[in-house]
């Protein structure tokens, strides 16, 4: 069995309440610290249940960034510092740095995988603009972290109630900066509808896109095929997936997903 794939048990060094339903859960695993953004793990909570989790920070301490969403993550937010999960990863395809200018669009929960991003983007010299959107200004998780990242980076927060930044939603900003401005790659990671026309705004440009796409998983080694979409494994060849590889999978992308028992679900603005 390769390392990745064996469970390793890791101490909750700190825990961090970021939103009223999101935490950021710190740990150290030498096999996290050498992730590639993008990259997710399998987070074991001893009898509850073990679910995908990004990364959110990478190196010698990991996190994932945790949204209170069903009973294993309800269980995680109970976790204090000095308790013991248990971790498998780092599994799938990770975001890959292209271009000079590069375009982030993140919602809620899903900035978390972005940030790493970012930095990475920022340390090559990548001009990097951040468009961070939530319902509420409480609810934009890991701002502290994106706000230290001043060189080089512009940053764009957005509200629906107008609480943060520009009232309106994520995809309308987008729009206008890529109606103005050059930009060479779009990364977006977050609801998948809001990613779906984040996708078609930059396609029409002739930008290049990598979006991270969430599907249930039970094996996160590609062996199950629970989080299968079109012809490809979200576990393996995702979760980040390439502009080329969504138009494949239009039929299903922003469109449909299967739930825990295999139904096809179709996604709700």
């Amino acid at each position: 069995m390769p390392i990745a794939d064996s469970l390793r048990i890791v101490k909750i060094l700190d825990a961090e309440r970021e939103t009223p339903s999101i935490k950021t859960f710190f740990f150290e695993d030498l096999l996290c610290s050498r992730a590639k953004p993008g990259q997710f793990l399998m987070v074991w909570m001893p009898g509850v249940d073990e679910v995908p989790m990004s990364l959110s920070t990478i190196g010698g301490r990991s996190s994932v960034t945790v949204a209170k969403v069903g009973e294993a993550t309800a269980a995680m937010h109970n976790l204090k510092v000095g308790d013991l999960v248990g971790v498998r990863g780092p599994y799938g395809n990770p975001f890959k740095p292209v271009g000079k200018r590069a375009l982030v669009v993140g919602g809620g929960v899903g900035i978390a995988p972005l940030v790493p991003l970012t930095e990475l983007l920022l340390k090559d010299g990548v001009e990097t603009t951040a468009i961070l959107g939530a319902r509420t200004a409480e609810e934009i998780p890991l701002m502290n972290r994106l706000e230290a990242l001043t060189k080089g980076l512009k940053m764009v927060k957005v509200t629906e109630d107008g609480s943060c930044g520009i009232r309106g939603l994520v995809t309308d900003a987008a729009d206008r900066l890529m109606r103005r401005d050059r930009v060479d790659v779009v990364y977006t990671c977050g609801k998948e509808l809001m990613m779906w026309k984040i996708y078609r705004m930059a396609i029409e440009r002739g930008i290049r896109v990598q979006a991270s796409l969430d599907r249930y998983m039970r094996c996160g080694m590609g062996l199950c095929g629970s989080c299968c979409v079109g012809g490809y494994r979200v576990c393996k060849e995702g979760p980040v997936f390439s502009e080329t590889q969504l138009k494949e999978i239009e039929g299903e992308f922003g469109r449909a997903y299967k739930d825990r028992s295999g139904r096809k679900v179709e996604f709700s603005s």
